[in-house]
């Protein structure tokens, strides 16, 4: 009860009321060594069990709509997954509706049915990888000894940053020939399939848009930035047979990974609100094609409520 009430006071009912927008990307089947601090299912279970302790949990586009008029409960908050990785109807979905709970899936739809982003063309190869050095100067990155789970972390840690901000053909040709190089088969069902998505959708889970390709929308022309949110919209309703009105950011950070002109072409384009990465709760009066969405990566009940707290009232 001490946790419900310092919630309840950082967010009241009403207009002034601070909507907590979680943000998770995968739920993995089991502790990932490579990436720690990525929940698996009991991590995640635990999570929301936290969750629905502290909060009342809305539908995203319910959360919106009472934003918009002022007509949020008190401790409100919504969860929301990016990407359209197959672990979210897998793992995810059952822990949900184990707690009652509904999510909004932001699906970047071109990866659908068998696609792979590029990242997890990175990490994949570099996880699969049997030799205890590769060598990547050929490609302007540089040399990565991979003989333990630390060396392999760093050349993750290392490569994805000087691969994001590429043009996109240029990205995915560069994580290919990363994964030529270190002599890999990759894995091709790490990404939802359309099917997968047309049952989370019946199953009471909200979808969401999230461009086709996954692209930093900043760095593309004006126009193909437009066909990216255009067609990953006509995309998903046409798979669903129902309209789609929430969208979130790829990467996600305001002014660098997306701009105003952007945030334009959502609105233009008809959806009703969309997210970024940046921290904060959305509150009444904000601009609702900029909302923020964060998630506490602390492991103890105490110190993840803190840190949400923090995020409030920051």
């Amino acid at each position: 009860m001490f946790f419900d009430h310092l919630f309840a006071l950082a967010s009241p009912a009403g207009s002034k009321a601070r909507l907590s927008i979680l943000m998770f990307h995968r739920v993995l089947a089991a502790r990932d060594p490579l990436f720690p601090d990525e929940p698996d299912i009991a991590r995640f279970d635990e999570i929301m069990g936290w969750i629905k302790a502290w909060f009342r949990v809305l539908p995203l586009d319910e959360a919106i709509a009472r934003l918009k008029t002022g007509a949020l409960p008190a401790r409100s908050a919504a969860i929301t997954f990016d990407d359209g990785y197959a672990d979210n109807f897998e793992n995810a979905v059952p822990i949900l509706r184990k707690h009652g709970l509904t999510a909004t899936f932001f699906v970047a739809a071109g990866f659908l049915d068998g696609g792979r982003m590029w990242n997890d063309t990175v990490i994949e190869a570099i996880r699969a990888c049997r030799k205890e050095a590769l060598d990547l100067q050929s490609l302007g990155i540089g040399a990565f000894r991979l003989d333990s789970i630390g060396g392999k972390r760093r050349a993750i840690e290392t490569i994805l940053p000087k691969i994001k901000y590429l043009p996109v053909g240029e990205r995915v040709d560069r994580a290919g020939r990363i994964a030529g190089l270190a002599g890999v088969e990759l894995p091709s069902g790490l990404m939802m399939t359309s099917a997968q998505v047309r049952r989370m959708r019946r199953s009471g889970m909200q979808i969401g848009a999230h461009t086709m390709r996954h692209p930093i929308l900043a760095r593309l022309g004006i126009a193909e930035a437009y066909s990216e949110i255009a067609e990953s919209k006509r995309f998903l309703e046409t798979l669903l047979g129902t309209r789609v009105g929430l969208f979130a950011y790829p990467n996600g950070k305001p002014e660098t990974d997306f701009l105003a002109e952007h945030a334009g072409l959502v609105k233009e384009l008809g959806f009703d609100a969309a997210f970024s990465t940046a921290p904060g709760c959305a509150t009444g009066g904000r601009d609702l094609f900029r909302l923020p969405r964060f998630t506490p990566w602390d492991r103890t009940r105490h110190r993840f409520a803190l840190r949400l707290l923090r995020n409030m009232r920051g």
